[in-house]
């Protein structure tokens, strides 16, 4: 059997499963199974496969029909330019996300400590310490399993640019991680704090795509009732953790955005804004700590 033959069987048994990428879902599984790139579809389609990736790539493709995320068949999802590894414990990385850290990568300076509540993989802080100098984090996350993928991808990903040696989270690595209910366990003050908490409202989880709704952490996704619960409670126990004149940044649901800001504002923070992504929603939150407010 060919590349392309067997590309093509697995695209139509995801097609017919109703993936909606089934084209790409089948091309990254067989690329995955066979350690090519898109270019061998287009240019040795004509190669031959064997026995053991065939059967490989079947199974995957039995998987995704199941609809267990390619994410958790491949465990890698790239964001911001890295490739970060993920789990059933963790959140999907998405592209929303990423207008998240260009946001606040764009108030962060040399020298910066910045929090990371509900860190999860860990994506959006290694992002900021990635792309930012002499900066540190703390990545926050109720959940044991989450931190354990979060201090593997700051392994992995967080080099010493002068040498490329990797770095060991905890051992001269820029970012550290600590297992706590919100603010409970963490310690000091910082620069910034970042956040991409649980914000779908419980009875809607029910509706999402089975992808999320049976693979991925559901206390990830539940932001109760009305989907702001954490929100309140990060805002209103910030104020005691961030330097005054510091920023806080959110992800947001798309209809979140007026909610949230006044929740800020109401705890003295300024200049809050609301920033849209690439479909034109509310997704970000952000405002600067008034030099004002009392603990």
């Amino acid at each position: 059997m060919t590349y392309r033959e067997i590309y093509e069987e697995g695209k139509g048994a995801l097609a017919a499963a109703g993936i909606e990428e089934a084209e790409l879902d089948a091309r990254l599984l067989l690329e995955f199974v066979c350690g090519t790139d898109r270019n061998t579809l287009l240019v040795h389609g004509d190669r031959p496969v064997t026995a053991e990736e065939a059967s490989a790539y079947r199974r995957l493709t039995e998987k995704r029909v199941k609809r267990i995320p390619l994410q958790h068949l491949t465990g890698t999802q790239d964001f911001m330019g890295l490739e970060f590894e993920v789990n059933e414990h963790v959140l999907i990385p998405r592209q929303d996300t990423e207008i998240l850290v260009e946001e606040a990568l764009q108030e962060l300076h040399d020298g910066m400590h910045v929090l990371d509540m509900c860190t999860g993989s860990g994506c959006i802080l290694i992002s900021l310490l990635r792309y930012s100098n002499d900066c540190t984090g703390v990545g926050a996350d109720i959940s044991e399993e989450a931190l354990r993928v979060a201090e593997k991808n700051a392994k992995r990903l967080l080099i010493k640019k002068e040498t490329g040696e990797i770095e060991q989270a905890g051992d001269g690595c820029p970012a550290m991680f600590v297992q706590s209910n919100l603010f409970e366990k963490v310690e000091g003050q910082f620069d910034m704090i970042v956040s991409n908490p649980p914000y779908i409202c419980t009875d809607v989880i029910e509706t999402l795509m089975p992808e999320v709704r049976e693979h991925e952490p559901r206390q990830a996704l539940d932001g109760s009732a009305d989907g702001l619960k954490f929100y309140r409670r990060i805002i209103e126990d910030s104020v005691r953790y961030l330097k005054k004149g510091g920023m806080l940044f959110f992800e947001i649901g798309y209809d979140q955005g007026e909610a949230v800001k006044t929740l800020m504002e109401q705890a003295g923070y300024l200049e809050v804004c609301v920033k849209k992504d690439y479909a034109g929603l509310d997704r970000i939150v952000s405002g600067t700590l008034g030099f004002g407010v009392t603990v």
